[in-house]
C-alpha cells in the first residue's frame, strides 16, 4: 500500500502552474504604397566646385500640379486595395456556418497517444448509491467545507508533458471518479488531495462515449463524497463547482451558477452526450470536478465547455456536466466487470401523467415491447403505472430515477391500474439485446 506523503511543492518540478504573460502589444496593419516618381525623396546633390551661379528653379505652379497628381493617384490606389480587402473578409464572414463555437474539453490532450498507467483489477463491490434524501439547503460556505474535502488534483504524465484535472473520491478506501479525457495517453498518475497529500494512482477502467475514468488509490477512511440523484434536478437549482481552474495553483476554487438545461442533448467529435448544462463557470482544469447541487451532494461531473472560434464572439456560462445517474451507471460497471454494461431496460413506453375515472393518478403506458420486462410481468398498453417501488409517480423521470436503483437480473416492483382495479406486479429488468 502506498504512503501518503504531504507534496513539497517548492521541490516537485512537475507540479504544472499557469503563467500569465502580459498583454502583447498592439498590431498595426499598414498599406504601403509606391509612390510617383514626383514624390519620392531625391538626394540633394552637392554642389560642384567651380558653380558660378545657382541654377534656375522651376516654377513654383508647376510643382503644386505634380504634387496634387501624386496625392490623388495615392489615394485612390489606397482606396481600392481597401475595397478589394473589405470584399474578401465580408464574403469569408457570409461563407461561415451559423455555429461559430465548439466544445472545449477544458484541457489539450495529445493525439493517438497510448494510456499506460498501471492497473487497478476489477471485481470490486463498491457501488456508488444515489442519495434522494436533501434536508435543509446549506449555504455556499457550507457546501465548500462539505465537499471539498472530496476533491482532488488528478496529474497525467503524458510523453513530454503534463496534464492535470481534478476528480472526486467515492468511497472511503480510494475509487476516485474523473474524466478520461485527463488521464488519456498518460503513463503515470498522481493524485493530490486537499491537505496537499500524494498518491499514486491506478486505472480501474475508462469509457471514452462518456468520458469518465475510474482511478483507485490505496487509503483508508478518505472523505467520499455524497453521489446526489440527478434526476431529482430542474432548471434553476443552485449548483456549484469546485476545481482546479488554469492548474494546480488555482487548486480548490469554488464557483456557482444555476442548472441551465437538463437533459442536453450535445455533439461532441461526432459522439452525442446527455448533459447537464450550467453557466458555474468552468475552466482549463475543472475537467472531472464535481457539479454540487444546494444540499452537498454531487450531482455530476463536470467534462466541456462551450468556447468560440472566432476572436470577436464572446462565450460565457455555458458548462456541462455528465449527471450523476449516467455516473453511476458507469462507475459501477467499471468497478465491478472493468467495463460499461448496458444498461436494463423496462421494455415499455409511457405518454404522460393520467387521472383514472375513480381519481387514482399515474403515468399511462403508451406500448410495450414483446420479449423485455414489461412483457414478461404482463402489462400492457393503456395500463396506467400508479407507483413503483412503493412510491408514486407522476411522469418517466420518476420512473427511471426508481429504475435506477436496481441492477439488470432484479425485479422491479410496479403497482399498476386497469379497468378499476389495482395489479401488483414485477418487472423483470433486462438487457434489450437479452429480448432479442
Amino acid at each position: 500500500m502506498d504512503t501518503m506523503r504531504p507534496v513539497q511543492e517548492e521541490q516537485t518540478p512537475r507540479e504544472v502552474v499557469l503563467s500569465y504573460r502580459p498583454e502583447p502589444e498592439p498590431v498595426v496593419l499598414r498599406y504601403e504604397i509606391p509612390l510617383p516618381p514626383g514624390m519620392c525623396a531625391q538626394p540633394e546633390p552637392e554642389e560642384p566646385a567651380d558653380l558660378a551661379e545657382e541654377p534656375a528653379a522651376p516654377p513654383r505652379r508647376s510643382r503644386r500640379k505634380l504634387a496634387t497628381f501624386a496625392a490623388l493617384a495615392g489615394c485612390v490606389l489606397l482606396l481600392t486595395v481597401c475595397a478589394v480587402v473589405y470584399r474578401s473578409v465580408s464574403e469569408s464572414l457570409r461563407s461561415a456556418p451559423p455555429d461559430s463555437g465548439h466544445y472545449d474539453t477544458m484541457w489539450p490532450q495529445e493525439a493517438d497517444t497510448e494510456t499506460t498507467i498501471p492497473g487497478y483489477p476489477s471485481g470490486g463491490s463498491f457501488q456508488i448509491a444515489l442519495v434522494e434524501e436533501r434536508g435543509e439547503a446549506l449555504t455556499a460556505q457550507e457546501v465548500y467545507e462539505a465537499v471539498n474535502p472530496s476533491v482532488v488534483s488528478v496529474v497525467t504524465y503524458l510523453d513530454g508533458s503534463v496534464s492535470v484535472g481534478t476528480g472526486v473520491i467515492l468511497s472511503e478506501d480510494g475509487y476516485i471518479v474523473t474524466n478520461n479525457h485527463v488521464i488519456e495517453g498518460g503513463r503515470q498518475c498522481e493524485i493530490y488531495l486537499s491537505t496537499g497529500f500524494r498518491m499514486d494512482a491506478k486505472l480501474v477502467g475508462r469509457d471514452e462515449e462518456t468520458d469518465l475514468a475510474v482511478l483507485k488509490v490505496e487509503g483508508e477512511k478518505l472523505p467520499a463524497a455524497a453521489i446526489g440523484s440527478s434526476d431529482l434536478m430542474v432548471v434553476g437549482d443552485q449548483v456549484y463547482a469546485i476545481g482546479n481552474p488554469l492548474g494546480l495553483e488555482l487548486r480548490g476554487t469554488l464557483t456557482d451558477g444555476l442548472v441551465s438545461a437538463i437533459n442536453r442533448d450535445v455533439n461532441v467529435d461526432g459522439t452525442t452526450m446527455t448533459l447537464i448544462q450550467t453557466n458555474a463557470a468552468l475552466n482549463s482544469g475543472n475537467s472531472g470536478g464535481p457539479l454540487i447541487n444546494a444540499w452537498g451532494q454531487v450531482i455530476g461531473i463536470n467534462t466541456i465547455k462551450m468556447v468560440s472560434e472566432y476572436e470577436d464572439d464572446t462565450v460565457e456560462g455555458l458548462g456541462f456536466a455528465v449527471p450523476s445517474s449516467t455516473v453511476a451507471h458507469v462507475v459501477n460497471s467499471i468497478i465491478a466487470t472493468g467495463q460499461v454494461q448496458p444498461e436494463p431496460v423496462l421494455g415499455i413506453t409511457v405518454i404522460g401523467k393520467v387521472t383514472c375515472s375513480d381519481g387514482t393518478t399515474g403515468v399511462l403506458v403508451n406500448s410495450v415491447t414483446p420479449g423485455l420486462g414489461g412483457d414478461l410481468a404482463g402489462i400492457r398498453a393503456d395500463d396506467v403505472i400508479v407507483a413503483v417501488d412503493g412510491e408514486p409517480v407522476d411522469d418517466n423521470n420518476d420512473i427511471l430515477r426508481i429504475r435506477r436503483r436496481y441492477a439488470a437480473g432484479e425485479e422491479l416492483p410496479m403497482t399498476i391500474w386497469r379497468d378499476g382495479e389495482l395489479l401488483e406486479v414485477s418487472v423483470p429488468l433486462m438487457t434489450e439485446s437479452a429480448g432479442e
